[in-house]
């Protein structure tokens, strides 16, 4: 019998490791609140239509009968091998498509591919794979400190015929007529009753509509999202057609499932729509969508509208920066497919990323895919496109989620900081988002491509006079005027975003590289010896100053006639050299040093200057006008002035169309 004294002190132990276990079951079911959301950046995939078989074999895929809606063989295996891929965006969480097993027929709807069809919410749908498969993703993601975001519909299960004709018995658990409100079509979508009680659908592919007021209804929800939740580690849900759901279900479903919820409420109206952000918590920026789409598909779209529209919800909703921030999804037109117009592509994706809100991006807009809703050629797979990591969005996407995701870690409230315009005109306008000193101004304008070089000077961005700041998609640096002004070249209908410079250290982000690797500079090494000369002591001082390595600059060039700044690498080993100074004891006469640095053009050019202007031909530098114009000066300033290039190189640098059916009736927004 062991003793007593060793009972009680295992007993003590058990009781701390039971608390401390319980502090991490805490932490871990708060990690993925709607706090730790506002942080990430979300990847939409559709998992029918996102990676083919296990993610390998796409070009063996059979074709795609994309305006059939059939089943293309997308996978969660699919999903798990392209991870790098959408991390590649520095994307740290992704939302896939309902997992829960579907009707099985083919209709004349087609199939359930998107999977907004369940019949049985305690199975997984064959088609993506298996239990194994599912955790597998889930594990993988985690492993990389991703998160899951699950689509789930709690407003209706799908039947393959007509509302009149439903074998309720096969719908699980919902199997019974009892749980489901007697057929009706939507008529009026601006009658809560009729959107909320009356079914989706057409006469192929009936969704029965769930009664989510009855409290038996709500607790087999409650107990299956729990479920579900707890199973397969899911972080966080989007909850498909929340709008035809009394907003009062909400309440008790999301705290079954513990975690953070987005609604789908497709409703342009925001005083409408947030009703469903105060239960849910958070729902997709609709609002917001259709006043974006249109302000940015051509330049004759309307700032003012989307200047309006975002202050209205800020107005009307509780907490807009909990809103899920996108400009394409699979219900709605593919960006592409409105314009082909690539600045403009840019500027609505900056908008998405960096304005608030949670930024969602559709597979395929990194790849400027095309489709509209009719027939559902926005849901192509992306296999057709491929997975090119070099395509411009791809990069500018991963740019822009790079970039804030510095200014997160870096300032935590960043995200709680509802943006504000400080600027617009008829094709412009510019955003502050984050606290002061932290700020981040984003300029978009809906001029397009082919717009020409001009300037735009703007205020309220309340940085004090002098403040230098960093163009983070060209590497610029500006600076701003002795009377708070700020003054940003505008060319090729291209967006801004500037940030202070000095808050981009170890960043990565501009020739910012992270600690402990320094910037490019030269390494100079002393040397002291003695030696008698002439008869007496002297110390010789041996200063030898090493090579710099080459680096990257931007320098404006003219392209297809249009100033740009294109990356330039430069070479500055011809400008260095080796000096040796003489110091004896008696007073001496040391050869004079220049120290004048570069011309002030050049300077500019390199990003060392207070301000970049208008372009101009003779500041267009290579990195052999570079080397010729330090030859006109003496050996040390070369050295000099090649430091201070360095430098300054471094810190520049509604008809509701879902596919629940693919010809159905729905809500009018």
């Amino acid at each position: 019998m062991a003793p007593l004294a060793s009972v009680h002190a295992r007993l003590i132990l058990s009781s701390c490791l039971f608390v401390l276990l319980s502090f991490l079951l805490v932490d871990a079911a708060q990690a993925a609140d709607a706090a730790e959301w506002r942080r990430r950046s979300i990847y939409q995939v559709m998992t029918d239509r996102f990676a083919y078989g296990n993610g390998t074999d796409e070009e063996d895929a059979p074709a795609c009968a994309v305006e059939q809606g059939l089943y293309c063989g997308g996978t969660w295996k699919g999903i798990t091998s392209k991870l790098d891929y959408i991390q590649g965006m520095n994307f740290d969480a992704i939302w896939i498509s309902p997992v829960v097993k579907q009707l099985p027929q083919r209709t004349g709807d087609g199939e359930a591919y998107t999977a907004y069809w369940a019949q049985n919410l305690y199975a997984l749908e064959p088609h993506f794979g298996t239990e194994e498969d599912l955790r597998d993703l889930v594990a993988a993601m985690h492993s990389r400190g991703m998160l899951l975001m699950l689509d789930v519909v709690v407003n209706h299960m799908g039947y393959a015929g007509t509302g009149l004709d439903v074998d309720y018995s096969i719908l699980n658990p919902f199997n019974d007529e009892k749980y489901f409100h007697t057929y009706c079509e939507i008529t009026d979508p601006t009658d809560p009753t009729n959107t909320q009680e009356c079914w989706l659908g057409d006469w192929m592919v009936a969704l029965a509509d769930l009664r989510t007021e009855d409290a038996e209804v709500q607790d087999m929800f409650g107990e299956w999202i729990s479920e579900m939740v707890s199973n397969y580690s899911i972080d966080g849900l989007r909850i498909d057609t929340s709008i035809n759901v009394d907003p009062e279900f909400f309440i008790n479903f999301v705290d079954a499932a513990g975690v953070f919820a987005t609604g789908e409420v497709m409703q342009g109206d925001d005083s409408l729509a947030c009703q469903w952000a105060d239960t849910i918590g958070s729902i997709l920026n609709y609002p917001i969508y259709y006043t974006l789409t249109r302000a940015f598909e051509s330049s004759e779209g309307s700032i003012d509208d989307l200047v309006l529209t975002i202050e209205s919800v800020k107005q009307n909703c509780p907490n807009s920066t909990n809103f899920g921030s996108f400009s394409e999804n699979h219900d709605v037109s593919r960006f592409a497919s409105l314009t082909d117009d690539s600045a403009l592509a840019k500027n609505i994706i900056t908008y998405t990323i960096m304005a608030d809100g949670i930024p969602i991006i559709y597979q395929g807009q990194e790849q400027r895919q095309f489709g509209s809703i009719d027939p559902y050629y926005n849901r192509a797979p992306l296999w057709h496109a491929g997975y090119n990591t070099s395509a411009p969005l791809y990069e500018h996407i991963a740019t822009l989620n790079q970039f804030r995701k510095h200014v997160i870690n870096s300032h935590d409230n960043y995200t709680e900081y509802m943006a504000e315009v400080i600027y617009q005109d008829i094709h412009s306008l510019a955003l502050r988002k984050g606290f002061n000193g932290t700020q981040v101004i984003t300029l978009l304008n809906n001029n397009g491509q082919n717009c020409d070089y001009f300037e735009l000077s703007i205020s309220g961005h309340e940085y004090a006079p002098g403040t230098v700041l960093t163009e983070i998609l060209t590497c610029t640096n500006l600076t701003v005027d002795h009377a708070g002004n700020l003054t940003i070249p505008m060319f090729a209908g291209t967006p801004k975003v500037l940030y202070p410079v000095d808050l981009l250290a170890n960043s990565s982000i501009c020739g910012q590289h992270p600690a402990p690797e320094p910037l490019p500079s030269a390494t100079t090494m002393t040397i002291d010896a003695t030696s008698t000369v002439s008869g007496h002591l002297t110390t010789i001082e041996t200063v030898e100053t090493s090579p710099i390595p080459p680096y990257t600059t931007h320098v404006w060039s003219t392209i297809s006639g249009l100033p740009t700044i294109v990356p330039t690498i430069m070479q500055p080993s011809e400008m260095t050299s080796i000096t040796r100074t003489y110091t004896t004891e008696a007073p001496a006469t040391s050869s004079s040093t220049s120290t004048a640095g570069r011309p002030s053009h050049s300077l500019k050019a390199l990003g060392g200057a207070d301000a970049v202007s208008a372009p101009d031909i003779s500041l267009v530098l290579s990195a052999a006008l570079a080397t010729t114009m330090v030859s006109s000066v003496s050996s040390a300033a070369a050295s000099a002035a090649t430091s201070l290039a360095a430098a300054g190189a471094g810190l520049g640098a509604h008809v509701h169309a879902h596919a629940h059916a693919q010809g159905r009736r729905g809500l009018v927004v």
